[in-house]
């Protein structure tokens, strides 16, 4: 399948998009006549490259081919996927299928970013109706996974588990909705709190910061990590959520709310909110705000990712399709590709020298599964134990930058395993470290021969490895 994706549209949603695809190793072709666009959307695209990436612990696949195009034809031509990201005017989005199905593939996903038509609306003057579905993204795209897949009884069979494979591909976390409905899923949500804080803004019951930190200090973060019906289950105590319901159920009928009613976005009303706004963080510039937020969900992706829970289980699940194939053992080897993280930072913006044993040992771990000892092996068998390092901290190695460590396996007889790892970052040698491992039981966990065929594998390696010179600063573990 060609990996080529048409962007309609490049602005806030239709940029990410972009940067999702493109960081992914699709080729994508991008649409619109701003004449900014492509300035944007190469700001927007920094930023990715910075944040994407950070969230795996394997090096994600060469960038694709990005390219702008001054029509509709050109770039659509070829596409199996066609993102539309056009403001939210129905007569503009019907409009625009037309032409692009005048041209593109009949089997190509026509997929719209819109947060509020339903598939049937936008699928009004099409000439293959079934062709387009609602493929709603959450900002930024290039980091959220949430997409709200929605077809219409036009849809083609088959065509919305197409849709969620590919998505799935590239990182994304498809929520298909069972039936059409304005604003699908998610904004419907978000409407009603921000309905709601609009009223208390205009009542002078809080101001936008204070309902900011109700959130991002309270429920915000139970929120990100179990979702509503599950935060609640667990406020029932051990009785569940029909304790819940029974307990703070007739306080629905309160009289606490306004959510059917929207206050008048006067003049006066507007200001306030605009100037409480200001006051909160008009210090900081937009880009400022977009990288601050990013690290933020990067930080909390990856703490979710390793307990695998919530969002972090689909960037797990994600990571493992990432993962390097095999490479020849029997030459020095790349065992870990991947980019430094904001959290293995020290307070010089450098790479904290324990990370650079982190990078070591999941090297390590690589090499370890390629000569079978494998999750299973570990579990039934016997397992590698680090028990000596000599680490060179030769460069500075700045969060962002990608690194790449390089294994030769200097000794390898009996129970005892020697590696040496160098770290490189860029044209640069950042770190060298010589590692003395030895095969345990994990039954008796004591140290013990590993089986024959891993132990004759293993002096094959060490055999072909000795035809390259001994790197240079090898010989700092001398445990015999």
């Amino acid at each position: 399948m060609s990996k080529t994706v048409a962007i309609l549209g490049g602005g806030v949603i239709g940029g990410g998009w972009a940067a999702r695809f493109l960081l992914m190793g699709w080729d994508v072709r991008v649409f619109d006549p701003s004449p900014t666009a492509e300035e944007a959307l190469q700001g927007m695209l920094d930023r990715a490259r910075k944040a994407l990436p950070a969230l795996y612990d394997v090096g994600l696949p060469a960038e694709g081919r990005l390219s702008f195009h001054d029509t509709i034809s050109e770039a659509v031509t070829g596409a199996v996927w066609i993102q539309e990201s056009v403001p939210e005017r129905l007569e503009l989005k019907q409009k625009l299928y037309q032409q692009v199905q005048s041209v593109c593939d009949p089997e190509a996903i026509i997929a719209s970013s819109t947060s509020g038509f339903m598939p049937s609306e936008l699928q009004g003057c099409a000439t293959r109706p079934g062709q387009i579905v609602v493929a709603h993204p959450f900002n930024p795209v290039y980091l959220l996974p949430l997409i709200e897949l929605v077809g219409s009884d036009k849809t083609a069979p088959g065509l919305l588990d197409k849709a969620e494979a590919l998505l799935r591909e590239v990182g994304m976390f498809p929520l298909r909705v069972r039936a059409e409905i304005p604003a699908h899923i998610a904004d419907r949500f978000l409407e009603a709190v921000w309905r709601e804080a609009l009223w208390l803004i205009k009542d002078g019951v809080a101001t936008t910061e204070e309902i900011d930190d109700a959130i991002r200090m309270g429920f915000g973060l139970r929120w990100g990590q179990m979702g509503l019906f599950e935060t609640y289950r667990v406020a029932g105590g051990p009785a569940g959520m029909k304790h819940f319901i029974s307990q703070f159920g007739p306080a629905l009928e309160w009289p606490w709310t306004k959510l059917m009613d929207v206050p008048e976005l006067t003049e006066e009303l507007v200001d306030m909110i605009a100037s409480q706004s200001d006051a909160q963080s008009g210090h900081m510039s937009i880009a400022e705000l977009e990288s601050l937020r990013d690290g933020n969900l990067t930080a909390m992706m990856r703490s979710l990712k390793q307990r695998e829970a919530a969002v972090g289980k689909v960037l797990k699940d994600h990571e493992k399709t990432l993962a390097p194939d095999m490479p020849d053992l029997m030459a020095p080897m790349v065992t870990l590709r991947r980019q430094v993280p904001t959290d293995w930072g020290d307070g010089n913006g450098h790479m904290n020298e324990a990370r650079y044993m982190q990078a070591m040992s999941e090297a390590s771990d690589w090499f370890l599964l390629w000569i079978g000892c494998t999750p299973e092996y570990i579990a039934e068998r016997g397992s590698w134990f680090t028990v000596e390092n000599h680490v060179r901290y030769l460069a500075e190695v700045m969060i962002g930058e990608e690194i790449t460590v390089t294994t030769q396996v200097l000794e390898g007889k009996g129970k005892k395993l020697k590696l040496f790892h160098t770290i490189h970052c860029g044209d640069r040698v950042a770190a060298t470290a010589e590692q003395f491992l030895i095969h345990v039981s994990m039954i008796t966990r004591r140290a013990e021969d590993p089986p024959a065929e891993m132990a004759a594998l293993i002096e094959q390696i060490v055999t072909a490895h000795a035809s390259v010179p001994m790197p240079e600063g090898a010989g700092g573990t001398g445990r015999k």
